[in-house]
């Protein structure tokens, strides 16, 4: 499975930016699709995940902000982010998984078996 994102950028805090990964090879293997963030200094973390016929999970600290959805026709899986703070500045990564996930499970990147190489986003204020 290869995963490419595409979409990151700088926008001025409150903006909105969309971030795309693009899924390819064996996807038959994989239940569930994130986004993860790492700013510089910290550690991964993760924003938003879905699994198959499951409805999507969020962090907190971007509820009601990011929305994540799959399109799966095109392989595409989808970060929108709105209401930008200079704290969601970090690169982006796009992760699979091989295994059903649940609740706080889903944003731990322990439980993913493939991962892009990240985008950039950056919120000035």
């Amino acid at each position: 499975v290869q995963l490419v994102e595409s979409g990151g950028g700088s926008v001025q805090a409150g903006g909105s930016l969309t971030l795309s990964c693009v899924a390819s090879g064996d996807l038959a293997l994989t239940y569930c699709m994130a986004w993860f963030r790492q700013a510089p200094g910290k550690g991964r973390e993760g924003v938003a995940y879905q699994c198959i016929d499951d409805l999507p999970n969020y962090a907190d600290s971007v509820k009601g902000r990011f929305t994540i959805s799959q399109d799966n026709d095109k392989n595409t899986l989808t970060l929108q982010m709105n209401s930008l703070e200079r704290e969601d500045t970090a690169m982006y990564y796009c992760a699979a998984s091989r295994v059903r996930l649940e609740l706080a499970a889903g944003l731990r990147e322990l439980w993913y078996n493939y991962w892009g190489q990240g985008t950039q986003v950056t919120v000035s204020s």
